[in-house]
């Protein structure tokens, strides 16, 4: 077991926690790291681009001019993709399928080595609760300010109406909660702020 440092609210030292080295004290895999990530962004890709094949465009099938005598390259129909306007090589169907399949213990083992690097490189804090009394932006920048962090994002084990509501607002703050926290998020922002509790669930998902 590896110590991790706790704050509270207001950035000031509090009694550390016992964190499993499996998941926070793990040696990077980079490999593993850019399989995962690319992974989840292709699953989360939609196949929505339709383009129009040569049969499809709405074009004369007559010949635009004579084969021979014009001086110009031979066409057969407007409809060419050579042409402006004409129908494209190996269109988009709008059924592509841009899934890619990562197995459970490589998806569970690419976040245990991105949590492990956030601890090594110093952006993981936890802190030991984080709650707003009010649905105010105000309240939860304040916060965030305190604990001397910019952009961040939040993983609570208590995502309460008032935290969520209050977050919406801060373009560079996103709060989530622990089976929420995906691989790009993780990737994404500079500094990761975890409560005492989701390091817990996120134990108890991750072992």
């Amino acid at each position: 077991m590896m110590e991790l440092k706790v704050i509270n609210e207001n950035g000031q030292a509090a009694a550390s926690i016992s964190a499993s080295d499996e998941l926070f004290g793990r040696e990077y895999n980079e490999a593993l790291v850019h399989q995962v990530v690319t992974a989840y962004q292709s699953n989360a890709r939609a196949a929505n681009s339709k383009q129009k094949g040569r049969s499809e465009i709405a074009k004369s099938t007559r010949k635009p001019f004579a084969q021979k005598g014009t001086g110009r390259a031979r066409a057969g129909m407007a409809s060419s993709p050579l042409w402006r306007g004409g129908g494209k090589i190996f269109p988009n169907t709008g059924e592509e399928n841009y899934t890619h399949k990562v197995n459970r213990k490589m998806y569970r083992a690419g976040l245990a080595s991105i949590f492990s690097r956030l601890v090594a490189e110093g952006r993981l804090t936890v802190v030991d609760s984080l709650n707003v009394d009010a649905p105010k932006t105000k309240l939860l920048a304040d916060k965030v300010k305190a604990m001397g962090l910019d952009r961040v994002l939040i993983i609570t084990d208590n995502l309460d109406e008032n935290l969520f509501l209050s977050s919406r607002n801060l373009p560079n703050v996103l709060v989530l909660e622990p089976h929420q926290a995906d691989p790009v998020s993780l990737v994404r922002f500079p500094s990761v702020l975890v409560t005492r509790g989701a390091v817990v669930k996120i134990e108890e998902m991750l072992a």
